[in-house]
């Protein structure tokens, strides 16, 4: 178990964290998601040991390792971390990379040699690699140095594992990819896994939770279901994936009436206190229901339509506010101009994650 306590951090007069507290749990898999800026990579850092918090304190199984006056430094940590650059040495073999920490990782150390050449071919075989343990990473493609990277991260099985966006260099199909060989090493292995990234696609697909960061803080942390369909704030309902925030009235808590609709009324689908509070009504664009315009429903006209394979998506202007609405290729097809009305699917309250 890891424990984040009340962690700040600052650079001079400005705050890259602020009370951060959090528990990381066994063997799970946490990805700490946010726009660039956020306090994500500094969190990691104080993580791996490369700096101490200015205030607060992290724990690992109970041992303190770092505080303003304390600082356990990462070579006398069980972890290991892959870098966003791949950090390989240009000089060594795929084999010689992943030899490495057998050698001189203080807790994932191995003397004997056949034990070291066991785990190496194991490793190798674990990320696709063995058929390439002789090249060097000039003669790799991209995802293949990203595995080499991965390899020589898992090979000394550390307790901890850290990953600052290992997969923002690669296109599109290898990061698909790699998210498989990722998830299937942390099922195989069991280790603790803090992954950061600014790519919320990967954020929901991979991780048991999500730590939704913003300007140093803490705004949510969730399975990836709870923070699509159930977001607390503004921020993590625009942030992940497509939110429309309806402005109207909330009658006696469960009952939502939006603004220039008054006989239009929705139940409460676990909107958050705070958007309550805020007289917001979050809908993710699937939650549309688009139909012909009818009296006593919200109304407004299509101002573009896309398609995009299974789904139409609409831009629907509804007064003075513009909200993004799907619908499927098989419901009736319409064009700009279009007067349409829209509708709240109250059947379903958590619906697909859909980015």
């Amino acid at each position: 178990m890891i424990h984040i306590n009340e962690v700040s951090k600052k650079y001079g007069g400005y705050t890259a964290l602020k009370n951060i507290n959090l528990k990381l749990r066994e063997q799970e898999f946490v990805a700490i998601l946010g726009p660039s800026g956020c306090g994500k990579t500094t969190l990691l850092k104080l993580l791996a040991g490369f700096m101490k918090p200015s205030s607060g304190e992290i724990t690992i199984h109970d041992d303190l390792v770092a505080g303003p006056y304390k600082l356990v430094p990462p070579e006398k940590r069980n972890i290991s971390m892959v870098f966003q650059s791949f950090a390989l040495w240009p000089h060594m073999t795929v084999a010689e990379h992943v030899y490495f920490p057998l050698k001189h990782h203080r807790y994932g150390k191995i003397k004997d040699r056949q034990e070291q050449a066991g785990r190496v071919s194991e490793t190798l075989e674990m990320v696709g690699l063995e058929n390439l343990k002789n090249r060097y990473p000039s003669e790799l493609s991209g995802g293949q140095r990203q595995r080499v990277a991965l390899a020589r991260a898992i090979v000394p099985r550390p307790a901890l594992l850290l990953m600052d966006e290992p997969l923002s260099a690669l296109d599109a199909e290898l990061r698909m990819e790699m998210r498989k060989e990722i998830q299937g090493i942390h099922r195989q292995l069991g280790t603790t896994v803090v992954y950061v990234t600014h790519d919320q696609s990967e954020a929901l697909a991979m991780s048991d939770r999500i730590v939704v960061m913003n300007k140093g803080e803490i705004e949510q942390v969730d399975p990836p279901e709870a923070i699509y369909t159930k977001p607390r704030t503004v921020f993590v309902s625009t942030f992940v994936g497509k939110s429309n925030l309806i402005t109207g009235k909330w009658i006696n808590i469960d009952t939502f009436i939006p603004d220039g609709f008054p006989h239009v009324s929705w139940p409460d689908m676990g909107t958050s206190v705070e958007l309550k509070k805020q007289h917001l009504y979050p809908i993710r664009p699937e939650q549309w229901v688009v139909i012909e315009a009818e009296r006593g429903e919200v109304t407004g006209e299509i101002l573009f339509a896309q398609f995009q394979g299974n789904e139409i998506h609409y831009s629907v202007l509804v007064n003075d506010q513009t909200f993004s609405v799907y619908s499927s290729v098989f419901n009736k097809r319409f064009i700009p101009g279009d007067k349409v009305s829209l509708k709240v699917n109250i059947g379903v309250k958590e619906t697909a994650i859909s980015i």
